[in-house]
């Protein structure tokens, strides 16, 4: 009788520490409801004709027009040259930025001197946390044509008899979203590498240099393999996001004379979605960039795991 009452006891306590932890969780439960499943809802507006003066109502009683929508935007001017221009940006930041951090991870992680290393990381850590406007104002001053530091550094070198309009040059804009990203990002993107390495088993570096291995050798043969599951989490993340950009980065640096090569899906829903207030298109295009992401990410996990024998799923 006493094990019973024991044993209900126990049981008893156990629920009510249940009952606690989910009491704990509810506000952040309501949140992730009412900001990310109640929204879904507005998946609709993709299918009907949608009038924002019909309110949160319209989105269930307005006209279904099928894939009107979808149709209108395949079959836009803009379509194409904005699609390029999505894939662009984000193939040479990937192909660029992916490579640049590994690598820069694995150089601060042979850093001995604990001071340095901090002062490094905390450098590189800090744009991070700088909002694009800063960020990007700062970069357009310094590739500005009057006095910019870049303009005067290359004429002063030779290379240029006149300042280069960089922010109203088409040809330059992808490079500048690709350079600025990793600069902006690179002690952050680091982070994730850094943690990995920190976990490889520190006997296998000491058998390495018994049998007289360099510190290069140890990174390409034992670093870089322990750590390989994680690098291709983070390329079959950067794939699954090939049709998304940064909106911040692109809206900045984006102007009226390099809107041909700035012109990206994000700013197209933006700019259709709020300044002409076309939401049932600017939905469109965000359900056919959801789609196609998924397509990608299991395409690219699947890919991974023939290939590397390792993927996220």
């Amino acid at each position: 009788m006493k094990k019973s009452n024991k044993r209900n006891y126990r049981y008893g306590m156990d629920r009510n520490t249940q009952l606690q932890l989910h009491g704990m969780m509810l506000p952040a439960t309501a949140l992730i409801l009412l900001f990310s499943i109640v929204p879904l809802f507005g998946i609709l507006i993709a299918f009907k004709d949608y009038r924002p003066v019909s309110g949160v109502a319209g989105i269930f009683t307005s006209q279904w027009n099928n894939f009107k929508n979808f149709k209108i935007l395949f079959q836009n001017y803009d379509f194409l040259p904005m699609l390029r221009n999505t894939l662009g940006i984000n193939l040479i930041n990937n192909l660029i930025s992916i490579p640049v951090t590994l690598f820069f991870a694995l150089m601060l992680n042979e850093v001995l001197n604990t001071r340095f290393k901090s002062l490094i990381q905390t450098v590189t850590y800090m744009p991070h946390f700088l909002s694009w406007v800063v960020f990007g104002g700062l970069f357009m001053t310094l590739l500005s044509t009057d006095n910019g530091f870049i303009n005067t550094i290359l004429m002063n070198l030779g290379l240029i008899r006149e300042p280069l309009g960089f922010m109203a040059e088409p040809k330059y804009f992808w490079a500048i979203a690709a350079v600025t990203s990793l600069l902006k990002e690179l002690g952050w993107g680091a982070i994730l590498y850094i943690a990995a390495i920190a976990g490889v088993d520190q006997e296998l570096y000491e058998s390495a240099m018994m049998d007289g291995a360099g510190r290069f050798r140890r990174m390409w043969y034992i670093t870089i393999p322990c750590i390989k599951p994680t690098v291709m989490i983070m390329v079959i993340f950067a794939i699954s996001g090939m049709l998304n950009n940064n909106f911040t980065q692109i809206y900045v640096f984006q102007n009226s004379l390099n809107i041909s090569a700035s012109q990206v899906i994000d700013t197209y829903v933006y700019e259709y979605g709020l300044g002409q207030l076309q939401f049932g298109m600017a939905q469109a295009v965000t359900l056919a960039k959801s789609i196609i992401a998924i397509i990608l990410l299991v395409g690219a996990n699947k890919l991974s795991n023939k290939v590397t024998d390792s993927g996220l799923f």
